[in-house]
């Protein structure tokens, strides 16, 4: 004869095995709803770096459009510049379009990295016997502090500066 089941034995999951269960879970569902708001907040600052370097390219691309000009060094901005470049009377035509067209790429890059009307997006462009540096500046409180990088070849390079700072800069130089 088999011993009859007494009351006391288990037959199902008791409250605190429930408890504990649901507790670990909230854990985990907590652990996970943070790297998504990471992962959101690492893929703004990838996006505003990238849009860095793509208007770097651009304006790049212009001055070796307008070769002549940038070796004159129209395009030179002596500084980092936020706001449009402005001209005085009596400068040449040469330097009046560089102007212009700084300040239309000045503008197309604060509207890929935000706003037109940021102001913690600037820009500085220098030019030296046929090889062209491009510092874009941007305000990345969003992202995370990045790995520093640093390649550069032989004609083109790129350096990402700003190590725990809520300000990145993407250094670009060529020879234009």
């Amino acid at each position: 004869m088999s011993p009859s089941p007494s009351r006391r034995s288990q037959a199902g999951a008791g409250l605190l095995e429930v408890m504990i269960s649901i507790l670990i879970l909230g854990i985990g569902l907590l652990g996970i709803a943070a790297m998504q708001a990471t992962a959101l907040r690492n893929g703004q600052s990838s996006l505003e770096r990238t849009q860095a370097v793509i208007q770097s390219y651009a304006i790049l691309d212009v001055m070796r459009a307008n070769r002549q000009n940038a070796l004159a060094g129209y395009y030179n901005t002596s500084g980092m510049k936020c706001t449009a470049l402005t001209g005085g009377a009596g400068q040449p035509a040469g330097q009046t379009s560089a102007q212009g067209e700084y300040n239309v790429w000045l503008t197309s890059l604060k509207s890929s990295m935000g706003l037109a009307s940021d102001a913690s997006t600037c820009a500085d462009v220098s030019c030296d016997a046929g090889v062209c540096t491009v510092i874009v500046q941007w305000d990345d409180s969003r992202g995370s502090g990045a790995v520093q990088q640093d390649s550069a070849g032989a004609e083109e390079g790129e350096a990402e500066t700003g190590e725990g700072s809520t300000t990145r800069q993407v250094v670009t130089v060529s020879a234009i």
